[in-house]
């Protein structure tokens, strides 16, 4: 984007080829021939450039894009991701490139993302390691491993299935060669006696079987964390705490133990105050009101959202080693370039710069640099953007198996769902919700909040009229009344047939009973619950009519 530029601007320069057409329509020789100006308008009008503005503000609310007159160099990364999307939308591509366009989204603007790109009609071709986004939207994937390409029809869940069949036939391959290679090798060591041409035939046959490389092995990140202190009787406690920041309130009235083996998962819209939290428990940051109390034997340890303590300038050992050839886990001494290995660093790249890594390599140092040194409350900000799915899984399995307390941020939902223990959510207007439990079950008790809230609300109710003179009002019809009336049974059971899909979906079996259908229900239950925000609309609509006839 052009930082020189206000938000607005950047945004319209996505669609600027209609607002060329746009222009020269508006501006047109009154000498041009009216079929060419009908065609222009055609034109226009299949690129729906007439509601180009509307489209913008609709583009902006849905991903929350800051005021359109801010200049674009003042954005933040999370920011800058949503203009930037709003600014690749706009014009209704037929072809959408995105490379990992989750990162630094929050939960609520990803899922609006994954329905936007169901609804539409271009093809999408995106990079991105977020599997929630590549189950509910994606109808192939392409596997790039070990220089090989490989394709498979279906959302990742389908990927899985198929990747492990595709696995198990190249084994079962090696071990018929391997076999093959046992049996003749006696024959082969016995001599060249009375060999005819079906002998050289083989020997030929044996040979390629002996040279024939086995399947390459996916490495791994080794991740092992020290062994964690053991707390004493308080770890973290929070209690009644309030944070302003700017003179604007941030959260307020929070109370939160943390105990032994709880893993913390902290989610909700960019901006609420996630990352200040965890610098409210490290320190940093001071509650405008309230207790922090932190036990006298808990190690903190930070993994920072912008991979800050990392130094460029030096390279990859020196910057890990600290001056030594060797690093500390635990009470052990370990070599450097051992440790760096565990991490997928090979030897040309443990002597590059920090400065020229990649984000996936960067993210690995960081891990590695952090995770060395041990402790045993662990805060972690947005660890898994730029993390390739291997390295994301030994990350989910580390931390399940790690025995002191974990705090995490992070817009990851499978990530959540595997990790956490408990939930911690920014709701927005300063609401936090505490949920026991993961991810998906948060998700459940969020949907009865709403639904308990939708109830206790009820159906507008007509108010007495005053006797003076109104202006006219659009009333109900009887048909919308009654409509109205039928609203929340039909959201109730529209919703009802998401959770039946979603049981489906997270059925153990799931793969025997219902492999080949996935794609099949993965569509269905997207359609289930594009029906339930369209009744909440529909029902918010008739609501807000029935209330401003009343008035």
């Amino acid at each position: 984007m052009d930082g020189e530029l206000s938000i607005k601007d950047n945004i319209l320069a996505g669609a600027q080829s209609t607002l060329d057409l746009i222009a020269k329509y508006e501006t047109h020789d009154p000498k041009m021939r009216q079929s060419d100006l009908e065609e222009l308008e055609r034109e226009i009008a299949a690129r729906d450039g007439w509601t180009l503005e509307s489209r913008m503000q609709e583009l902006a609310t849905s991903l929350s894009v800051p005021d359109f007159s801010r200049l674009a160099g003042t954005l933040s990364g999370g920011e800058k991701r949503r203009v930037a999307l709003c600014k690749i939308l706009i014009d209704r591509p037929e072809l959408i490139l995105l490379d990992e366009p989750t990162n630094h989204l929050d939960t609520e603007t990803i899922e609006w993302l994954e329905d936007y790109l169901n609804r539409q009609k271009c093809t999408c071709l995106f990079v991105t390691h977020d599997r929630y986004f590549l189950d509910r939207v994606c109808t192939r994937i392409l596997e790039l491993q070990n220089g090989v390409l490989y394709s498979y029809p279906g959302n990742y869940t389908e990927f899985l299935r198929q990747k492990a069949i595709r696995e198990e036939i190249v084994q079962q391959n090696e071990e018929k060669r391997l076999a093959f290679i046992r049996r003749e090798i006696d024959w082969i060591r016995r001599g060249p006696q009375a060999r005819g041409t079906k002998s050289w035939s083989r020997i030929q046959r044996f040979n390629d079987a002996v040279n024939a490389a086995p399947p390459p092995v996916d490495r791994e990140v080794e991740l092992l964390m020290p062994p964690p202190a053991q707390f004493g009787d308080i770890i973290a406690r929070l209690s009644d705490v309030s944070l302003e920041r700017g003179g604007h309130s941030l959260f307020k009235g929070l109370s939160l133990n943390f105990t032994r083996g709880m893993r913390l998962g902290i989610l909700g819209r960019n901006g609420l105050g996630k990352t200040s939290l965890l610098k409210v428990l490290l320190g940093e940051l001071q509650p405008t009101t309230g207790n922090v109390r932190i036990g006298e034997r808990v190690e903190m340890n930070y993994i920072d959202q912008h991979r800050t303590k990392l130094d460029d300038s030096k390279t990859v050992v020196e910057d890990i080693g600290e001056g030594n050839d060797y690093v500390m886990f635990g009470n052990r001494k370990v070599a450097v370039w051992t440790y760096l290995r565990r991490f997928l660093f090979q030897d040309e790249e443990i002597t590059t710069k920090v400065g020229e890594l990649s984000g996936g390599e960067r993210n690995r140092l960081m891990l590695a640099k952090i995770l060395k040194k041990g402790g045993n409350f662990l805060l972690l900000d947005e660890p898994t953007n730029d993390l390739d799915l291997s390295t994301l899984r030994v990350l989910e399995e580390s931390l399940m198996n790690f025995t002191g307390c974990v705090a995490v941020v992070s817009h990851d939902r499978y990530f959540l769902n595997r990790v956490c223990t408990d939930i911690l959510a920014f709701e927005g207007n300063g609401e936090i919700f505490f949920q026991h439990g993961d991810y998906q079950y948060y998700l459940e008790k969020r949907a009865e909040r709403r639904q308990a809230a939708l109830n206790a609300a009820g159906p507008a109710k007509p108010q007495p009229q005053k006797s003076v003179a109104k202006p006219q009002r659009v009333r109900l019809t009887y048909k919308e009344q009654r409509e109205l009336e039928g609203m929340e049974a039909a959201i109730m059971e529209a919703e009802e047939k998401v959770a039946e899909f979603e049981a489906i979906f997270a059925d153990p079996n799931f793969h025997q009973k219902y492999g080949t259908r996935s794609v099949e229900l993965t569509e269905q239950m997207n359609a289930a619950k594009a029906d339930v925000e369209a009744k909440y609309a529909r029902w918010e609509e008739l609501a807000a009519k029935a209330a401003a006839a009343s008035n």
